[in-house]
């Protein structure tokens, strides 16, 4: 299935450039010793989850996917790299017909991972494969924060819809993105226009502080926002005295007003008064949405509250204070003997102190249960996967031959994470600090 297949609008650029200058270097080094066609294995994995969180998102493999078939190296950005001398001649004409060949596996998107789970696997030449590390870090480390942090909110909204409002708040590119893992992690919406348009996305938004002041009253204001968009609309009613405007709003719009937003104060008081406002004038329909600075933190603290539905920015699109995942792609394994692809692969890590000892071989995954059907561990192990774990197993193919095999519409990375998180014990969902809800046993 191909881009075009899923009628994404938007063509993705060349991802070539998006990498670091010692991927050219390396690869230049390695053309010229001869063990850049070394059959190679890399991995993506994190060593340890953002303090306190209890499982992470994989989020970005449809991203990842559209990157590899966008790695690609035209006239100018060859002539880039030969005008900063980036690499030479040999390696140049090199890129110049450069297109990934191998096999990619990885976890599903919307699939939950813990310490050590190998979250996307590159199997091809050390040339081809070393030159997509930053940007699959790139990507996987934005979207899994933000999915991350979408799937807590997701949790502490109890099923009220979430609403994704922080394209302000970040990079404009990195906004698209943000809104489309915040989707996948369990927001229903996106104020993001460029969402919508590259992924489908569903958008929402009506008006700001701005078009209330613009007017001569707020009720001219709300007249004209009815007028335009109809009574289903939801009108922004603090801008001056909150009970003067509900009032203003419902008597402009009638009972049949959708919804009234509060964007400051004391939510919680200011729901339950506003709830009752417009219960005692006839507006009982009347949603309530409130904006504001939310968090996760903040949505728990207004479960009991009359809100139907939050709007979520800044916290959203910085990963509510963990905006990456610290993964890593490493070098773990590469064919005994140069030159021969169907040589034996051999393990290979870095020993290090602090923390950065990874673990060689290329790794398998399954998620174990227990007898009620409900995860007790996520084992992680190379070689022959025991037989009590071949149908629990995590990675699927995504490229294969180069070809990308594992493409799927949004929707299906959305649900899968509904069912992920479900199958996890009640304690991940907790949003209090705490450990990896599963731990990782290695084989």
């Amino acid at each position: 299935m191909s881009t075009a297949d899923l009628a994404l609008p938007v063509d993705v650029p060349s991802t070539a450039l998006f990498t670091d200058r010692y991927e050219f270097t390396m690869l230049q080094a390695a053309l010229k010793s001869g063990a850049a066609h070394r059959r190679s294995v890399f991995e993506a994995f994190t060593r340890r989850l953002p303090e306190g969180r209890r499982y992470g998102v994989a989020a970005g493999t449809g991203r990842v996917l559209d990157a590899v078939e966008n790695f690609r190296f035209d006239a100018p950005v060859l002539e880039f790299l030969e005008r900063e001398r980036v690499v030479d001649a040999a390696t140049l004409k090199w890129l110049a017909d450069y297109r990934f060949t191998g096999d990619i596996w990885g976890y599903p998107e919307g699939e939950v991972y813990f310490p050590g789970s190998p979250i996307l696997r590159v199997e091809g030449s050390f040339a081809e494969a070393v030159l997509l590390e930053t940007v699959v870090l790139s990507i996987l480390n934005h979207d899994s924060a933000i999915a991350a942090a979408a799937s807590r909110m997701a949790v502490a909204a109890g099923g009220r819809p979430l609403m994704e409002m922080g394209a302000r708040r970040t990079h404009e590119l990195a906004a698209v993105a943000a809104a489309r893992a915040a989707y996948v992690g369990g927001f229903r919406s996106s104020s993001n226009l460029a969402a919508g348009f590259r992924y489908g996305l569903p958008t929402i938004g009506t008006s700001a502080h701005a078009f209330t002041l613009l007017h001569d009253s707020e009720r001219d204001a709300f007249t004209a926002q009815v007028e335009s968009l109809g009574r289903g609309t939801t009108l922004l009613v603090d801008t001056y005295d909150l009970t003067e405007a509900v009032r203003t709003a419902v008597e402009v719009a009638g009972p049949e007003l959708g919804a009234v937003r509060i964007d400051s104060g004391d939510l919680l008081l200011l729901a339950h008064r506003v709830r009752q406002q417009l219960d005692d004038l006839g507006a009982r329909e009347t949603k309530i949405v409130v904006t504001s600075d939310l968090d996760e933190y903040a949505i728990a603290s207004l479960a009991a509250a009359p809100v139907d539905a939050y709007g979520v920015g800044t916290s959203l699109v910085t990963g509510s204070g963990h905006p990456t995942c610290a993964m890593v792609y490493k070098l773990v394994a590469r064919a005994s003997v140069p030159g021969e692809a169907d040589a034996p692969l051999t393990p290979v890590a870095k020993r290090a102190l602090g923390g950065k000892t990874s673990v060689g071989g290329r790794k398998w995954a399954a998620r174990r249960l227990d007898a009620d059907g409900v995860a007790e561990a996520e084992v992680v192990g190379s070689g022959e996967i025991p037989a009590d774990l071949v149908d629990r197993q995590l990675l699927v193919p995504l490229v294969r031959g180069g070809e990308v095999v594992g493409r799927e519409p949004l929707d299906a990375a959305r649900t899968r994470h509904i069912a992920a998180r479900a199958g996890l014990p009640l304690s991940a969902t907790q949003l209090s600090r705490g450990e990896p809800v599963l731990p990782t046993e290695t084989m």
